[in-house]
C-alpha cells in the first residue's frame, strides 16, 4: 500500500495520480503540509516566483440564473441591483490600466442586457488599451464565445462548481451540467485560455466528487483554475449550510498544481473571507494569481455572492498597494507581463 510520501513523491515528479490516491490525500490531513510544500515546490518550478494581478471588474450583479449556493440568485429579492454602463466598463479598465495591471477580468451575473454588440463594443475598446481580457459572464451559445474570441477576449472563466452531475442539477435548478461542459469544450476549442474550477464544501459534495472535479481540469486541460470554500449565504436557500474550509479548499489547489503544473491558479478572495492570511497562504500552497477588485464605490459591496467579502469597503488604490505589500512579504515579486499560461514539457 502507498504511503503518503509515496503519493505526494509520485504526483510532485509525474504529475499524475489515480482517483484512489486523490481521495487518499484529500481524506488524510496529517499529510496536509506535505502536499502544501510540494505544491509550492512545483509552482516555483513551473510558473516560478512571479504573481500576476488581474483587476477585476463587477460589471452587473443581475442574474437570470437561480443557483442555490449564490447571492446573485434570481430569487434574491433583497439585493439591490446594479449595472454599469458600458462606458463605465471601459473607464475601469483604463484605471486599471494605470495602476499597471495588464489584464483585466469582467465579471457579472448572467444579465442578458450586455447583448452581443455591446460586448463586442466593450472588449474592443479594452483591447486598445493593450491589456489581456478575461470574461466570467456565463453560458452562451459557441458562436457567440467565438465572436467574443474575434473581438479579442483572451481568457474565458466558467467554473464547472462540481463534476457532480446530480448534484450540479440539483444546486442549479434549470441548468443543465451537459450543457456546462459543452460550454467548456466550445471555449477550449476556439482558443481561449479557458479557466474553470469547483466550489468545496458544497452541501451533499463528497471527497470522491473533489477527486472527480481534479482529474476533470486534468482531462480539459485548462489553463486556469479557481477553487474556493463555499460560504452560505443567509439570503439562499442553502443559508443555515456549514461553510466549506480554508484547508481543504486549499488542499485541493495544492493538489491541482501537482497534477498540472504550470497552469494559473488563482488566490481566491473566498480563501480570505475564512482566513486573514488566506491568499498569502494560497500563494504558498500553488497559487500564482490574484484578482484585486477595480470596481468603484458602492457597486463593490452590492456584488455579494457570499457573505464576508473583503475588501468591500476598499478603493481600487488600496487594494492595489495592500495585495502588492503581501506579495513582497513573502519573497514573491509581482508580474509585468500578460499572465498567458506558458505549456513546459513535464519533468
Amino acid at each position: 500500500m502507498k504511503t503518503i510520501n509515496d503519493i505526494i513523491s509520485r504526483a510532485e515528479h509525474t504529475h499524475c495520480l489515480e482517483k484512489e490516491n486523490i481521495i487518499t490525500l484529500l481524506s488524510d490531513e496529517e499529510g496536509d503540509e506535505l502536499v502544501f510544500a510540494a505544491a509550492d515546490r512545483v509552482g516555483k518550478k513551473y510558473v516560478g516566483n512571479e504573481v500576476h494581478l488581474r483587476g477585476l471588474i463587477e460589471f452587473s450583479n443581475i442574474c437570470k440564473q437561480n443557483c442555490l449556493y449564490c447571492g446573485l440568485r434570481r430569487d434574491n429579492r433583497n439585493v439591490k441591483r446594479y449595472r454599469l454602463d458600458p462606458e463605465a466598463i471601459i473607464a475601469s479598465a483604463g484605471q486599471a490600466n494605470s495602476y499597471g495591471y495588464r489584464t483585466v477580468v469582467l465579471q457579472s451575473g448572467e444579465d442578458d442586457s450586455f447583448d452581443l454588440d455591446t460586448m463586442v463594443y466593450i472588449i474592443h475598446k479594452i483591447k486598445e488599451l493593450d491589456m489581456a481580457i478575461t470574461l466570467s459572464i456565463g453560458e452562451k451559445p459557441r458562436e457567440v464565445y467565438q465572436k467574443y474570441r474575434e473581438a479579442g477576449a483572451d481568457r474565458y472563466l466558467l467554473r464547472i462548481e462540481t463534476t457532480d452531475r446530480e448534484l450540479y442539477e440539483r444546486l442549479d435548478p434549470g441548468m443543465s451540467w451537459d450543457n456546462r461542459a459543452r460550454c467548456l469544450c466550445d471555449l477550449k476549442e476556439l482558443g481561449f485560455e479557458l479557466g474553470t474550477g469547483c466550489l468545496i464544501g458544497l452541501p451533499g459534495q463528497t471527497i470522491a466528487s473533489l477527486a472527480d472535479d481534479i482529474l476533470f481540469f486534468k482531462k480539459m486541460d485548462a489553463d486556469m483554475i479557481g477553487v474556493g470554500p463555499f460560504i452560505a449565504n443567509k439570503e439562499t436557500p442553502l443559508g443555515k449550510e456549514p461553510n466549506g474550509t480554508f484547508e481543504l479548499s486549499t488542499k485541493v489547489m495544492a493538489i491541482t498544481r501537482l497534477l498540472l503544473p504550470d497552469i494559473n491558479i488563482p488566490a481566491t478572495t473566498a480563501m480570505e473571507s475564512l482566513n486573514p492570511d488566506g491568499r498569502v497562504l494560497a500563494l504558498q500552497r500553488g497559487a500564482n494569481v490574484v484578482m484585486p477588485n477595480v470596481t468603484e464605490g458602492e457597486y463593490r459591496q452590492l456584488y455579494q455572492l457570499y457573505p464576508g467579502k473583503i475588501c468591500i469597503n476598499d478603493t481600487p488604490a488600496h487594494c492595489h498597494s495592500c495585495i502588492t505589500g503581501k506579495i513582497h512579504s513573502i519573497g514573491r515579486t509581482v508580474s509585468q507581463g500578460y499572465g498567458y499560461r506558458q505549456k513546459q514539457a513535464v519533468s
